[in-house]
């Protein structure tokens, strides 16, 4: 059992208003939740006791992720949210306020990593990429501010990759929208003075992500490295937890998450 279905297994307390140096009460929205390092973060926030809503594509299995958390005792709602569609982040976000009264946390998570050469002229991926990675995240900022402008705080962690620091051949369109992102992340920062902003960058994680390299000899090159060396989701969950967890006068900017084998 890895550690992000132990985390599944343990009961979570009742939570109130949210207390400093902890995600125990704090209303956390997740994109991307349904699979991967969405769900791990959605476990471990519920686990110590953070009220959660979830949004991704595919509804069944979202659902089934907060029918877990409650099933063991934690607060979580799930709504099905494509993060192409500006309007299903603020119905998400909506959500919240309207379950729980309020949102602290909004955790972009959601993307997607079809990649291939440039040479291959995969236009449509490279739409698809911009449209989730990039456009999604933005997306979530529009819904969330007006929301943290109201409460007169909030945070935003964003899921970006460690593809934003290093671009290598065959990663190029992925490369430039998480990029980019991280970009957008830093404007942000610098920006407001009441919303705390976060980027967490993994490396190689033991997800779902190379079921979507097109190329068949590729996605096996990948599945082969990711069996031998990636992280299991929990470890950037643990990331996530740990940025939100921080006393509300500390933003912690950056977390970076690598395999020790990766380079």
């Amino acid at each position: 059992m890895n550690r992000t279905d132990e985390a599944q297994r343990k009961t979570t307390d009742g939570a109130g208003a949210g207390e400093s140096g902890t995600v125990r009460g704090k209303v956390v929205a997740v994109t991307g939740a349904s699979s991967g390092i969405g769900r791990a973060t959605a476990l471990a926030l519920a686990e110590r006791g953070a009220r959660v809503i979830l949004g991704a594509r595919r509804q069944d299995r979202v659902e089934a992720v907060a029918a877990g958390i409650r099933e063991r005792g934690g607060e979580a709602l799930a709504v099905p949210t494509d993060v192409r569609r500006r309007a299903d982040l603020v119905r998400l976000l909506d959500a919240a306020v309207t379950a729980f009264g309020r949102l602290d946390v909004l955790v972009n998570n959601a993307g997607i990593g079809p990649i291939s050469p440039l040479e291959e002229l995969r236009v449509e991926e490279w739409d698809d990429m911009i449209d989730v990675n990039l456009r999604g995240v933005l997306y979530g900022v529009a819904a969330a501010l007006p929301v943290f402008r109201r409460q007169g705080a909030g945070h935003l962690v964003t899921v970006v990759s460690t593809a934003a620091y290093r671009t290598v051949p065959g990663q190029t369109v992925y490369a430039a929208t998480k990029t980019a992102v991280r970009t957008v992340c830093e404007g942000l920062r610098q920006e407001t003075d009441d919303v705390r902003v976060t980027v967490v960058s993994p490396g190689f994680v033991h997800t779902d992500f190379v079921d979507g390299v097109p190329d068949p000899d590729a996605r096996a090159a990948l599945r082969a490295r990711r069996d031998a060396m990636a992280l299991d989701p929990a470890s950037i969950a643990d990331a996530v937890v740990y940025a939100i967890a921080q006393p509300d006068s500390v933003d912690v900017n950056e977390i970076v998450v690598r395999p020790t084998a990766q380079c």
